[in-house]
């Protein structure tokens, strides 16, 4: 349960992060104080608070949404997954009864962990890692810890006088923890049946952490109810398989498609042999959708300009700011330029606590006045799929329905060098504000329109770029592009890093991101053996390479190395002069040795140009950069043996982002830099540099 004395003093989110004329907005507020709320609207132009660049502008956009008041309330939310019945079970004082369930206990902690539990009765992993039962003020338990990651069955009965006896069995002789206890209960049991926690004054408490498996519960020698995770596994609903169909509601996303006891290796995919699939993966940290009230909503006037808007309140001497994008009406663009928000890759790192992050950023931070909170010092509103579960598996659920403290303009990601430290939103910033600055219109569509939309969302435009790092995508967004780019449109891909990784959006739930971090990539953590698959939609998880569809296919290069946060420029190597108009204005071969991300245009993360991934035979390298320091890496797909690699190249030589182009038979073309620093650089000399000017060229060629 939330601790109020510990909360963001104000802190809200919206129902959703992008929408159209017509659709509507709703904002959700919680406050620590009483008091009055106010909010008012702007329009964001640059979210950097490095006094170095622009600084931070935001256009008055009261004409579209005037000032609200509100009364200031504090909202709770409760953390930890767990699966809880429809209705209620009623069990008599002298009835007999036996309940288990095979668990996989991943964490051992102070205090109980829940595997089941009705009324007063509660089947517990305690805090020695032995099973237990609380019922009321009777404790018992098997007096020997478990293994943590092994499998054992847990079984429990109660006779019609009374006796309890409890018994943990572990399933491979190896694993130890043969356990057994005795008491007495007698009193009726009556609510609902709730798997994975407990609930007291109707507050879900003490979540288990770990695997559990096939809940059973019987009655005077009758099924009551009979739990298959293996069944409906895409789905929200636990199935009874019971006489009763006491279905169960899954609430707070715990992760389904995990190996349950059965799994024997020889079969690595949930569809094909759902029975060894038959687990649910519970964590006391899940949270997705803190379910808060709304307080006020917004609907998109006919007339609002497509671009970045801002949400902002203050109370209490606090305050808080909500991003969304506003599209164009669907089918009707109003400029020929479309700006591809990456949302998706917004929520998978939303509150990304950085293991880096120091407090000495602090002083920058206030000396910038830039956003005031971090992630990794309120981990309680939920991490990002970059960070671990307690009980050391990865997070590979998102969403934004929840505060994210790093989705803020004037948040730092990094702070420490000389440049912005700036990622995702606040990163992305620098090319919204580029094109404001130059006068060249716009209109923004995010990943959310392209999935659910296809080709249509950006079909009639002549442009379409992205930003600094479209990471994470469906098959859907893919699709579109791919069919946007080979029927006559024109991609820009500004960013590194893109197209890498596989999600899926939830059948049930369109706010929830899955992520299987399978096999290889640059990844924060390792998806499990035989957890490589989609719960939600079935596919193959993991890189998008791995998958046949590597970034090259779609973009001409694709992620090659990664190092600390600074750039490099970029060397012209392209002297043809059917490609002069990209470097009109441009006086030298040296480019971007500047830029608010990194100090250079080439930099933390780079992409490079390879036919034998999908690079197309007539794309043209343009420019290539040059200059990285020691900590850049291949990334491990790329990385054979210590001294072999799949390019079979120097390594040196592969450490590049490479800029390119290249025509689609279709009529288009793409143009793509392989880098995530490269934006950075776009308002060095008030735009007025070589990276601004060769962008300028190739836009206004695509637009034209």
């Amino acid at each position: 349960m939330t601790d109020k004395s510990r909360d963001i003093p104000l802190i809200g989110y919206s129902d959703r992060l992008s929408a159209r004329p017509g659709e509507s907005v709703a904002f959700k507020v919680s406050a620590t104080f009483d008091g009055e709320v106010e909010a008012w609207l702007t329009r964001s132009i640059s979210a950097d608070p490095n006094p170095a660049g622009p600084g931070m502008i935001e256009e008055d956009a009261g004409a579209f949404f005037g000032k609200q008041r509100f009364a200031g309330r504090h909202q709770p939310f409760y953390p930890g997954s767990y699966a809880v019945m429809a209705g209620d079970v009623a069990i008599a004082t002298n009835d007999a009864i036996t309940v288990s369930a095979v668990i996989r206990p991943m964490l051992t902690k102070d205090g109980d962990q829940t595997v089941l539990s009705v009324g007063g009765f509660a089947l517990v992993i305690d805090g020695s890692g032995a099973a237990a039962i609380r019922c009321d003020d009777t404790n018992i338990s098997t007096g020997v810890a478990m293994a943590i990651r092994q499998w054992y069955r847990l079984t429990v009965k109660r006779s019609a006088d009374g006796s309890l006896t409890i018994r943990q069995t572990p399933l491979t002789a190896s694993s130890g923890g043969n356990g057994r206890g005795e008491g007495h209960y007698a009193a009726a049991l009556a609510g609902p049946i709730v798997i994975g926690a407990r609930q007291i004054d109707g507050v879900p408490c003490d979540h288990f952490n770990g695997k559990i498996e096939a809940p059973h519960v019987n009655v005077n020698g009758a099924t009551l109810a009979a739990w298959d995770f293996s069944q409906g596994i895409s789905t929200l609903t636990a199935q009874d398989t019971g006489p009763h169909g006491y279905h169960a509601q899954l609430i707070n996303h715990p992760t389904r498609a995990v190996t349950g006891s059965a799994w024997d290796a020889s079969e690595m995919c949930w569809r094909h042999a759902p029975e060894h699939y038959a687990a649910i993966h519970f964590h006391e940290d899940d949270i997705f959708d803190f379910g808060w009230e709304t307080d006020f909503t917004f609907t998109i006037p006919d007339d609002m300009p497509s671009g970045v808007y801002v949400m902002r309140i203050k109370g209490g001497g606090h305050e808080d700011a909500m991003p969304f994008w506003v599209c164009a009406p669907k089918g009707k663009p109003r400029a020929k330029l479309c700006v591809l928000i990456p949302t998706f890759t917004y929520s998978v790192y939303g509150n990304h606590a950085r293991p880096d992050f120091e407090p000495s950023w602090r002083e920058r931070i206030d000396h910038w006045n830039a956003y005031p909170h971090n992630p990794a010092e309120h981990t309680r509103y939920g991490r990002s799929t970059y960070n671990f579960h307690p009980d050391g598996s990865g997070i590979c659920h998102a969403s934004h329905r929840r505060p994210l403290i790093n989705l803020r303009p004037g948040y730092l990601t990094f702070g420490y060098g000389e440049c912005s430290g700036l990622r995702h939103m606040q990163a992305d910033s620098h090319l919204i504000a580029w094109l404001h600055q130059q006068g060249i219109n716009y209109d923004v569509i995010t990943d959310r329109e392209l999935h659910e939309e296809g080709v249509a969302a950006i079909a009639g435009y002549a442009c379409v770029t992205t930003t600094t790092h479209p990471e994470y995508h469906t098959p859907e967004t893919l699709d579109a592009l791919q069919q946007y780019r080979d029927t006559g449109g024109n991609l820009m891909y500004l960013g590194g890093n893109g197209f890498y990784w596989r999600v899926a959006i939830h059948p049930e739930d369109d706010g929830m991101i899955e992520i299987r971090r399978a096999e290889d990539g640059l990844r924060a953590w390792a998806s499990e053996p035989g957890e490589y698959y989609n719960a939600f939609d079935g596919g193959y998880g993991g890189l998008w390479r791995r998958n046949g569809r590597p970034p090259q296919a779609l973009a001409g290069v694709g992620f090659s190395a990664q190092g600390n946060f600074y750039g490099s420029p970029y060397q012209r190597v392209c002297t043809d002069p059917a490609y002069d108009w990209v470097f009109e204005g441009v006086t030298g071969d040296v480019i971007g040795d500047y830029g608010l991300s990194g100090g250079g245009a080439a930099g933390y993360e780079l992409d490079r140009f390879d036919t034998r991934l999908g690079s197309p035979e007539n794309g043209t390298i343009l420019a290539s950069s040059t200059g990285h320091g020691d900590t850049f890496i291949l990334v491990p797909e790329e990385q054979l043996t210590h001294i072999t690699n799949w390019a079979n190249e120097p390594v040196k030589d592969l450490i590049r982002a490479d800029m390119v182009h290249f025509d689609v038979p279709g009529g288009g073309s793409v143009f793509s830099v392989g880098s995530i620093t490269y934006c950075g650089s776009l308002l060095h000399e008030g735009g007025e540099n070589d990276v601004s000017r060769i962008t300028r060229n190739v836009m206004q060629r695509m637009m034209a």
